[in-house]
């Protein structure tokens, strides 16, 4: 989704325990065919706005993996609105959004940390579902 640096495997390791234990975090693994294929959390920020993400190995791209993950995960997760951070140049992970009822609302730039240039993000939001 977002073009976050990879972690080095102490801190990784540090952070999966932190967020394994903390009690405002939803975290998944995403399992295909018996296999790991990635994951998905959603968690609280410090302003009070729940956020969701999620990562996906490459080999398991294009396939509606994503898609279908995270609107399985959205079923479990009660909370709304829920906001997305995407990388404007990630048109796949932007598509799996919308068509999980994300819209975008926003954008924004970001020092990337991994090169010279700035990370360019839409900021997306899925609103409580209308009542009928």
């Amino acid at each position: 989704m977002a073009a976050f640096p990879a972690r080095e495997w102490g801190p990784f390791v540090a952070h999966a325990a932190r967020i394994h234990v903390d009690p405002t975090v939803t975290n998944r693994t995403i399992v295909v065919d018996g296999e790991v294929a990635g994951s998905i959390v959603c968690w609280l920020e410090e302003s009070g706005e729940r956020d969701v993400g999620y990562w996906l190995g490459r080999g398991f791209w294009g396939r509606g993996i994503a898609t279908r993950a995270l609107a399985t995960f959205l079923e479990l997760v009660p909370h709304r609105p829920l906001h997305a951070r995407v990388a404007k140049h990630n048109a796949g992970s932007l598509r799996v959004l919308e068509k999980c009822g994300f819209v975008i609302v926003g954008d924004d730039r970001w020092p990337s940390g991994i090169g010279p240039d700035d990370v360019e993000e839409w900021i997306l939001r899925l609103d409580p579902a209308p009542e009928a």
